[in-house]
């Protein structure tokens, strides 16, 4: 590795995953999306690694990932049969696991390995979209299944230290997951209790807010505009509290617009000497 490549550092993005496969197979609604997906390497420098906090995996204790060649879930269901022949054949990173658990631990974290977990499609969706060549190695960290916002965002700060290396750290989500509220159809009708919701999260996120300021919203969010017509349940909201969690400044807002009929946004934190 020669010095400027050893010199790039962490990079943290939240973003909404889609619905199921339904952006790899090209579905309309996502188009949006996938456009954006596909273009958001060109923000970003290469990553030797990828961790993936992904909506779609609860464990008591915080798991990580930690084979050599994760299997594929297809996690989902009714779709069409080329659905479940997706593959995306990137690699593990056993000695990146150990240290993030390690990290976690000294943080009073309680976490473990997971040595059998396959990705999920909150990771491999869109890392088709981002990187198809699947040369680079991912691991997934599990969200806690207490769902307790402070944990989350505590488990994002216990792992700043990895912001010193070239590791693109990735909430993958949905800021908007009211599933009876979508429309599969794609039609983008203006959802003005869905507007005051991310608009806050945009304030919240990407304005200058010290630290105490952006984690006590966060760890308040059910009281922000229409949190819970916007979240029924906040699986799908915590992976940006991990990542607020890891952020030391504040975020730019990378996307903003419509996927399944409803305004969702994604945020990008860089770190780059």
């Amino acid at each position: 590795m020669d010095n400027k490549e050893s010199n790039k550092r962490g990079q943290v993005v939240y973003f909404s995953h889609g619905g199921g496969p339904l952006p790899v197979l090209g579905d309309p609604s996502h188009k949006k999306m996938i456009d954006f997906m596909e273009a958001l390497p060109l923000k970003l420098h290469k990553p030797e690694s990828i961790i993936v906090f992904s909506a779609h995996w609860e464990e008591n204790i915080v798991a990580v990932q930690s084979g050599n060649a994760p299997e594929i879930l297809y996690d989902y269901y009714g779709f069409p049969e080329e659905a479940y022949s997706i593959k995306y054949p990137c690699k593990g990173n056993t000695e990146l696991a150990l240290r993030v658990a390690k990290l976690l631990q000294d943080s009073g974290i309680e976490a473990k390995l997971n040595n059998n977990r396959p990705y999920d499609h909150g990771s491999y969706i869109p890392l088709r979209m981002m990187y198809p060549d699947a040369d680079i190695p991912v691991i997934q960290i599990s969200l806690n299944h207490n769902l307790d916002p402070l944990t989350h965002l505590k488990i994002g700060k216990a792992l700043r230290k990895l912001l010193e290396d070239n590791i693109l750290i990735i909430g993958s989500g949905f800021s908007f997951h009211n599933m009876r509220a979508f429309d599969f159809a794609g039609r983008e009708i203006e959802d003005p209790r869905n507007n005051e919701f991310q608009d806050r999260l945009i304030e919240i996120c990407c304005d200058e807010l010290d630290e105490e300021e952006r984690f006590n919203e966060f760890k308040d969010w059910d009281k922000l505009p229409n949190a819970r017509y916007c979240h029924p349940r906040e699986e799908h909201l915590l992976p940006l509290h991990v990542c607020v969690g890891l952020s030391t400044g504040i975020a730019e807002k990378a996307f903003d617009d419509y996927i399944l009929g409803k305004r969702a946004v994604a945020f990008l934190w860089r770190y780059v000497c």
